[in-house]
């Protein structure tokens, strides 16, 4: 099992999210890390444990609010031998060119729409797609759902009303993406509390997870984390 600490960055800081309810957020101050400062944070989870890849999402970006490209641009020329997994919102295909190496770009559902979903197929699979759920369903291009010839090899199932909600994953529905796409490497994301809710993705077929909360908290530790990656 491989778990990839989420930074959400608003504003220039690092905040906790919960629950997809964006206008909320703060700046995190935890038993893990009390600065809200991107640099600090990294530093804190690569303490935790030897982490080789992080997620990024750029909340101004994502709400059409400005974006953190200087900021990102920097954190990532720090860091060459981590990989950034970064959710920008939409970006055209045309600007893969500026990405790093060690940048792999996001593109959320959540980011397109009827008119613009076509753009996935020029992305040529060097990204990540995130499948969005919100409390009241599915957001964004509906066809991204349905139509599982548009994914890349590795999909995120994002469930934003469990984020940061200490509700657990969502099993009901990873099982569902699981059983019915058995080629595909789906990546969990929300409400995971523990390592016990990392075992029970694993047993599913998850072999990856996105988290934070569980990170900043201390429920899971650097020890059970490296368990989970000895497995």
């Amino acid at each position: 099992m491989k778990i990839i600490p989420v930074i959400d960055l608003k504003d220039g800081r690092v905040v906790h999210a919960r629950q997809g309810l964006r206008d909320q957020y703060r700046p995190i101050d935890t038993p893990l890390c009390r600065s809200p400062e991107i640099d600090r944070v990294i530093q804190a989870f690569t303490e935790l444990y030897d982490f080789d890849t992080f997620y990024i999402a750029d909340l101004n970006a994502l709400c059409s609010q400005g974006n953190h490209d200087t900021l990102l641009s920097r954190i990532t020329a720090r860091f060459p031998g981590k990989e950034f997994w970064i959710d920008r919102g939409y970006r055209p295909p045309s600007s893969l060119l500026d990405f790093p190496e060690n940048n792999v770009p996001v593109l959320g559902s959540e980011s397109f729409d009827a008119g613009t979903v076509h753009f996935l197929k020029k992305y040529r699979e060097r990204f990540l797609l995130s499948l969005d759920y919100s409390v009241s369903g599915t957001l964004g291009a509906s066809s991204l759902f349905t139509d599982s010839n548009a994914w890349p090899d590795s999909v995120i199932i994002m469930t934003l009303a469990r984020v940061g909600s200490a509700q657990g994953p969502d099993l009901p529905k990873l099982t569902d993406y699981c059983r019915n796409h058995p080629d595909k490497n789906f990546i969990a994301a929300g409400g995971i509390r523990n390592q016990q809710d990392l075992i029970d993705l694993k047993r599913l077929g998850i072999r990856s997870a996105l988290v934070a909360s569980a990170l900043h908290s201390g429920a899971l530790s650097g020890e059970e984390i490296a368990e989970l990656a000895e497995d």
